[in-house]
């Protein structure tokens, strides 16, 4: 399927999702976050695919916000219908069942910095910059990136973040644990790429498995959490999957995962 304002690359089992609106910093408007919510729809059932990267176009901006153009002409109702699409867009990408890696590569700001957030994790470049400056706007973050931010990182350092409107560099944004690995400009791309292919090579229901009981044990008690996760355990003995990294690991052999 072909996109107007997304590239998407599949490689070795690896599906890159480009933001392409390089002109205008690979803002967010409402055709993006169409697009955005039916790529990863799409993703999500698609059996060759092993992990996800997401990344911007150029070299200037992962993505540099909402498109504050396309607000500027938006009523109360407008706006209402324009955050239901951000949830809408940024639930696709934490929902969807495979591994879905940030590759932040340059300003990462806004509605950008919620569309990493709703990734599993970011890897961002030595030139990266990373906040929640709505506040600037009269506007607060609407995509998630509230309650993201301050599950991520604890309630005090997001609060800090998103009333102040601070731009974080690379390094106290890894410092935060906002960001998983600082990389080279020019090695983000093979880096991300490289995690996301040893990724690929594990068992890839177990690995959806690993992810959705994760994602829904953070809203539980450690209690309930880890009845989420004994429940899901024996999920894994009904696959061919686990038959064959046993028999792998018994025959000291690689194991071939089809994902069944």
């Amino acid at each position: 399927m072909s996109y107007q304002n997304i590239l998407l690359q599949i490689q070795d089992a690896i599906a890159t999702v480009t933001i392409n609106r390089e002109k205008a910093m690979n803002a967010l408007n409402p055709d993006v976050l169409r697009e955005i919510k039916d790529v990863f729809t799409n993703l999500t059932g698609n059996q060759e695919i092993r992990a996800v990267i997401v990344t911007g176009a150029g070299e200037k901006a992962f993505v540099a916000g909402a498109d504050i153009a396309a607000m500027s002409q938006m009523t109360p109702q407008d706006a209402q219908e324009f955050g239901k699409l951000g949830h809408a867009a940024m639930d696709a990408v934490d929902q969807c069942a495979k591994p879905v890696i940030a590759a932040v590569n340059g300003f990462c700001l806004g509605g950008g910095l919620e569309l990493a957030l709703a990734c599993d994790f970011i890897y961002a470049s030595e030139k990266a910059k990373l906040g929640l400056p709505e506040v600037n706007l009269g506007l607060f973050p609407g995509w998630g990136g509230t309650q993201r931010l301050a599950r991520l990182i604890g309630k005090g350092r997001a609060k800090e973040m998103i009333f102040s409107a601070r731009i974080l560099g690379v390094q106290e944004a890894y410092e935060f644990g906002i960001v998983n690995k600082v990389c080279k400009p020019e090695e983000l791309l093979s880096s991300v790429r490289a995690v996301a292919a040893e990724i690929g090579k594990k068992g890839p229901v177990a690995v959806a498995l690993a992810k959705r009981v994760i994602h829904e044990g953070s809203d539980l008690s450690l209690l309930q959490g880890l009845v989420k996760e004994r429940e899901s355990f024996p999920k894994c003995f009904e696959t061919e999957d686990l038959k064959e990294g046993l028999a792998a690991f018994l025959e000291k052999r690689p194991a071939q995962f089809k994902g069944k």
